[in-house]
């Protein structure tokens, strides 16, 4: 067979992925803040995009030729929500006698004058905390100077939030060309330091500083400190013999070892702590369960249309081909994200409605689910689901939880076709352990046939998962612990 050049005529499908396309999939799984952040340097780099003032009219045009995105904040129950095509939303249906609103923010707070006010950003008049760092670098400028100024700087930045040095002297000695003596008589310095303790490089020397300001370090205590190991496996025995007290006395050194602080430098915080801004509001009304999205971090986005006329008017055809494109990005960013908020209001729809036991009753009535459930249920494909689900919050009468919480495994039960998720298991493991007697430890495998006796078909090795999860110990540990606590 001859080998040579020609053409052929095939035929193939395939996806292709417009960068529209691409850019609604990201706005999907963008949460609350971070899709905030996204229309921020959207309303900067496009000049016909703007933000809709506080006292606005929510959707329809104004007399500059304005367009703001509709309102899609809530569905009336669940029900409809599903049985919707997100074509329109409707009003909430409220009993104002009985229902209360959700507020967004402080600009939907009503004044007594009836106008909405700006509301008082108490946040703003608090105190800023200081970080563990900063904290020690006060006490240095007060307490050493010149070269041990700059080696108790570098020792500083080497502690973790705990209040641990994580370093070697000789190495840092090395690096700083200092004397060895010198680096450790500066760290016996910061060991001074407040909080007691901080400056350690191990749990032991950590405690003995404390002990020392405390003025209990005798060689009982010193020698119990440097034998942690058997206070934690509760050989008390050993330790009479070891640091030669007797009951009265072993018992009194236990309850000074548990005042101290194994972990200094967590009173401080560390780092900032981010507050969660829920994406969802979930409440119950008269006619089901509504599901509200929280458009109160998100503004509300105009399309320009007057300014793009003046802009346009006399332009060079270049200039009238941009800002074509400006206007076009700027409809499809307003329709991308009234269509976003309605998938997500429909997820979110689903979930209310598949876990509506856990939002009456609470964990123990948890059912397992999928995200392939609830993509059947919407008609949405599975990796929809995940988006929507992806960093976002929902707040209810239950507290704040993650789109994802709601989604778990399923346990099956001794009897029947019913199941209950591993949620609810995990809640019921969690009860048992706490409610438990110093006295009456329960094993993993007592745990396993209570569970197995109230209908849950679970082995002993998935009580072991759970409960590690959980951070319990096993029960040997917590009757050590339990032993210890008195």
């Amino acid at each position: 067979m001859a080998l040579g050049p020609r053409l052929d005529l095939r035929q193939s499908q395939s996806l292709v992925m417009t960068p529209q396309l691409q850019q609604a999939i990201k706005l999907l799984a963008l949460s609350n803040l971070e899709l905030e952040a996204y229309l921020a340097e959207a309303l900067e780099g496009n000049p016909l995009l703007d933000a809709a003032p506080a006292d606005r009219d929510e959707g329809g045009a104004d007399e500059s030729g304005e367009e703001a995105l509709p309102a899609v904040d809530v569905q009336p129950d669940t029900d409809a929500a599903l049985s919707s095509d997100a074509g329109t939303a409707d009003d909430l249906d409220v009993d104002f006698a009985e229902e209360r609103f959700h507020h967004d923010s402080a600009s939907d707070s009503v004044g007594l004058s009836g106008e909405a006010s700006e509301g008082i950003d108490f946040d703003s008049f608090a105190e800023h905390e200081g970080t563990l760092h900063d904290h020690l670098l006060a006490q240095v400028g007060e307490r050493f100077d010149g070269t041990q100024a700059v080696v108790a700087a570098q020792l500083v930045a080497l502690i973790d939030e705990a209040g641990y040095l994580r370093a070697d002297l000789s190495e840092l000695a090395a690096q700083l060309g200092v004397p060895l003596s010198l680096v450790e008589a500066v760290l016996a310095g910061i060991q001074c330091f407040d909080p007691s303790g901080v400056g350690a490089r191990d749990l032991a020397e950590c405690i003995a500083i404390q002990a020392r300001e405390a003025d209990r370090y005798d060689p009982a205590m010193a020698t119990m400190i440097a034998h942690l190991d058997l206070v934690a496996k509760g050989a008390f025995p050993q330790l009479k013999r070891i640091c030669g007290v007797d009951d009265e006395d072993l018992a009194d050194m236990i309850r000074e070892l548990r005042g101290y602080d194994p972990r200094p430098g967590l009173k401080f915080g560390g780092e900032a702590v981010q507050a969660v801004v829920p994406d969802l509001y979930v409440r119950q009304t008269a006619k089901g369960w509504a599901v509200e999205v929280n458009s109160g971090t998100l503004p509300r986005l105009l399309v320009n249309r007057r300014y793009y006329a003046e802009l346009a008017e006399g332009a060079a055809a270049k200039s009238k081909a941009w800002l074509s494109e400006q206007l076009a990005g700027a409809n499809w960013l307003v329709r991308a994200l009234d269509q976003r908020q309605r998938t997500i209001v429909k997820v979110a729809s689903a979930i209310v409605k598949q876990q509506e036991g856990f939002f009456l009753h609470g964990v123990a009535h948890m059912r397992p689910l999928t995200l392939r459930q609830v993509a059947e249920d919407i008609g949405m494909h599975e990796s929809t689901v995940s988006r929507v689900t992806s960093n976002k919050y929902l707040s209810c009468a239950r507290g704040l939880f993650e789109l994802k919480y709601f989604f778990s495994s399923g346990i099956s039960a001794t009897e029947g076709d019913g199941a209950v998720s591993a949620e609810a298991v995990k809640s019921r493991i969690k009860a048992m352990i706490e409610a438990e007697d110093a006295k009456a430890i329960l094993s993993d495998e007592t745990i396993a046939q209570k569970l197995s006796a109230e209908g849950h078909d679970i082995a002993r090795r998935t009580v072991v998962k759970y409960r590690e999860a959980m951070g319990y110990g096993s029960s040997v540990q917590r009757r050590r612990q339990k032993a210890l606590a008195g």
